[in-house]
């Protein structure tokens, strides 16, 4: 689940960082009637402020109120929905960086001595991770040591452990 909102990935213009913290802030912006909207994100090591664009141009009579209102409200649920959308990431030519932006709830540690265990993970946020790196924390075990269950077939899912999933997935591990 995540903790915090994640890191933009972005060249800073003054002091050229590449890392950005969104602190959930819009600015929005009427000209007659077209309406611009950005996102305000800080620079880690400058605190210079860049704009994330969301709504360029638009006809304010098409922009839906509640919209308006979140906007308005500098709501920080929609600043976390507006960054994980693959349409405003294009725009902006932006990545997101999610190290030490979420943690791992598995419910207890009670499941650990079990010989097979039945696993069903479910995400809470669109969040990028490797299976394997999951499984390593929640089972208290190492990469290494997950990569060659994995490759002996004590780990077993239909989904292919060794690359970033963001959707929810099912494993086996057999001890």
């Amino acid at each position: 689940m995540p903790t915090c909102l994640p890191l933009v990935l972005r060249r800073c213009h003054t002091c050229a960082s590449q890392h950005f913290r969104a602190n959930g802030k819009f600015r929005v912006n009427a000209n007659h009637k077209l309406l611009d909207a950005w996102l305000l994100v800080l620079c880690t090591a400058c605190g210079a402020t860049a704009k994330l664009t969301v709504l360029e141009r638009m006809n304010v009579r098409s922009v839906r109120p509640e919209l308006l209102d979140r906007l308005h409200d500098n709501d920080p649920g929609l600043a976390a929905e507006l960054l994980q959308d693959p349409v405003v990431q294009r725009r902006n030519r932006i990545a997101l960086d999610w190290d030490k932006a979420w943690r791992l709830d598995t419910g207890g540690s009670d499941h650990l001595d079990r010989e097979v265990i039945d696993v069903s993970v479910r995400f809470a946020g669109r969040i990028p991770v490797r299976p394997m790196r999951l499984i390593a924390e929640g089972c208290g075990l190492s990469r290494a040591e997950v990569g060659r269950l994995i490759a002996e077939g004590s780990v077993v899912s239909a989904v292919r452990l060794n690359s970033k999933l963001s959707d929810d997935f099912t494993f086996t591990l057999k001890r």
